[in-house]
């Protein structure tokens, strides 16, 4: 089995040669914000004596150290932005690890045989330069698309919703708890990566932003309330026509949100999860809002349904919404 020193250095992409006081005093920051920092990416705490630090992790310092010299943020803006990079990262390489262990094994709990660790160590020593920029290059046409949504929603459009109205929505797995409990573990994994992969794929096609996964849940949002319906109506036919994955239910709403480290909060995200719940499996169920913003559109059909009470909200009226059926030729 290779050495897990040598493996956590290759990674690294660099010798852990410092501790932490060696750190602190070669980028130029206090051991408290050194701590802020260490804490924010997610690292453990270590004893100042434990050699613990590449050249790499004395350079990142140094560099939020200049963007604070630079005026270019503060302490706290520094310590957010580093807290979004950390979680984003830590989601990330678990990720990427649970894939390599899925090579290694057919059973995640199983340990897989030291051949084929070796396996990957090489490969990731050979090409783990190779994926890098690629890390930065899916963050840059992120960067991009995040900051183009941000301006169209700071401008004034002719015609246009008002400046941080969203259309969000959750696809929600039918009697996923039952599932869960009827199938191996193996096995429920795959259903789940197969619905997130289906609903990522289609919010993308569509033009829209995948929020965030919960498991048997996915969080979306568009910027114009068609793109919103479309994701909901195809992430829901999708599922459908899949026999082995359960049917979904979907919720949208349109209003005003909070967009804060990625996510999005607000009224509107709330009423899109209690709309959800409203739903039939298999059907998409939007609000007052979103209804009225859909409804000079032929394509779609939307129909009032029985007001309902929902959680926190009071008593709401939901629509369901569908595509409207093209009406058969007149063969008269």
């Amino acid at each position: 089995m290779p050495d897990p020193k040598e493996i956590e250095e290759l990674l690294l992409g660099g010798e852990l040669r410092y501790n932490r006081v060696d750190a602190v005093r070669l980028a130029g920051v206090s051991r408290e914000f050194s701590g802020r920092v260490w804490r924010a990416f997610g690292y453990p705490s270590m004893p100042d004596e434990t050699v613990a630090y590449t050249e790499g992790d004395i350079a990142a310092l140094d560099r939020i150290r200049r963007l604070m010299d630079d005026g270019v943020l503060d302490e706290e803006g520094v310590i957010r932005l580093v807290r979004a990079f950390g979680q984003t990262m830590t989601r990330l390489a678990e990720w990427q690890v649970s894939l390599l262990r899925s090579m290694l094994t057919q059973d995640p709990h199983d340990t897989p045989p030291a051949e084929a660790v070796q396996t990957i160590v090489d490969v990731a020593e050979k090409h783990i330069g190779e994926f890098e920029p690629l890390v930065v290059h899916a963050w840059r046409r992120q960067l991009a698309a995040a900051g183009t949504r941000a301006l169209a929603a700071a401008a004034t459009g002719e015609g246009g919703d008002p400046a941080g109205h969203t259309t969000v929505g959750f696809a929600d797995m039918v009697s996923f708890t039952q599932v869960s409990r009827e199938l191996e573990e193996i096995e429920l994994a795959r259903i789940v990566e197969w619905f997130e992969e289906t609903a990522a794929d289609i919010i993308a096609t569509c033009g829209g932003r995948l929020v965030k996964t919960l498991g048997d849940e996915v969080l979306f949002s568009a910027e114009q309330p068609e793109i919103g319906a479309e994701i909901a109506l195809t992430i829901a036919a999708a599922i459908q026509d899949e026999t082995e994955v359960p049917d979904v239910r979907v919720g949208v709403a349109h209003g005003p949100v909070v967009p804060l480290m990625g996510d999005l909060f607000g009224t509107t995200v709330n009423l899109a999860a209690r709309l959800t719940s409203l739903a039939r499996p298999g059907a998409v169920v939007i609000d007052g809002e979103l209804a009225a913003a859909l409804e000079p559109d032929a394509a779609y059909e939307i129909t009032q349904i029985v007001r309902r009470p929902v959680r926190g909200l009071g008593i709401v009226q939901p629509y369901v919404l569908r595509r409207r059926q093209a009406r058969p030729p007149d063969t008269a």
